[in-house]
């Protein structure tokens, strides 16, 4: 696993306590590329004097989407409580999600996202996950401390000091399976397709679904490209 390959994306966080917290334990396990969405700039300008977590709070950049956040990343990984929530992502406890985000990590980029302290990551956001991870955590009191939360993923991560082998085919990054589902929507759209499936956020979840290799998600894109010039009467 290479530290410096994992994105680490705050959504929506509000309180300067808790981004100072999740900034300093990525400096305690030794990542550091911190990534906010839409955070609330009060509590993001008070959270850079968090104690010891200086570098990683001056590093952060800040973004209006979260698919800006995601960019050159090629595995999406969300977390949650998945407390009375109807999900549609494969689910996987941290022991599990663990060991695949460090298998990943060893050849490509990728991004841990973790929601708002108040209500989490929203469905749009899980749209742009590959899968989602829990902590386990009994029932009575599912949710963590969003710097905690933070914490305990990150020493999972390093816990193992064994290497995994690295993949041999290269995955998509983020703004590839992006395009690709603007083109499959605009195909759909084109062809006088209408379902209940075929919504941004379904079609987001289903390219990440089958996660296409890097040259299989180009290969895509050229066809729906020649499909929609053909439908256009060109």
């Amino acid at each position: 696993m290479i530290p410096s390959r994992l994105r680490i994306v705050l959504v929506s966080p509000r309180n300067p306590l808790n981004i100072g917290a999740a900034a300093r334990a990525m400096s305690n396990f030794g990542f550091f590329d911190l990534h906010l969405v839409n955070a609330y700039d009060v509590a993001f300008r008070e959270a850079r004097s968090a104690v010891n977590a200086a570098a990683v709070l001056q590093n952060a950049r800040e973004h209006s989407s979260l698919a800006s956040a995601l960019d050159g990343c090629s595995l999406v990984v969300g977390t949650t409580a998945a407390a009375h929530r109807q999900l549609q992502h494969p689910l996987r406890r941290l022991e599990a999600g663990g060991r695949l985000l460090r298998a990943h990590l060893a050849s490509a980029p990728a991004a841990l996202l973790f929601g708002s302290e108040k209500f989490g990551l929203g469905n749009d956001d899980m749209s742009y996950c590959h899968w989602l991870l829990r902590i386990p955590s009994r029932p009575e009191h599912p949710s963590m401390n969003l710097g905690q939360a933070v914490a305990v993923s990150l020493y999972e991560l390093i816990r193992q000091s064994r290497a995994p082998q690295p993949e041999t085919r290269r995955p998509a990054p983020a703004e590839d399976l992006d395009r690709l589902s603007a083109l499959l929507e605009q195909a759909l759209l084109a062809s006088g397709y209408a379902h209940a499936n075929s919504t941004p956020a379904k079609i987001r979840r289903l390219i990440r679904r089958l996660n296409p290799g890097l040259h299989d998600a180009e290969v895509l894109q050229g066809m729906l490209r020649q499909i929609l010039w053909k439908l256009s009467g060109s």
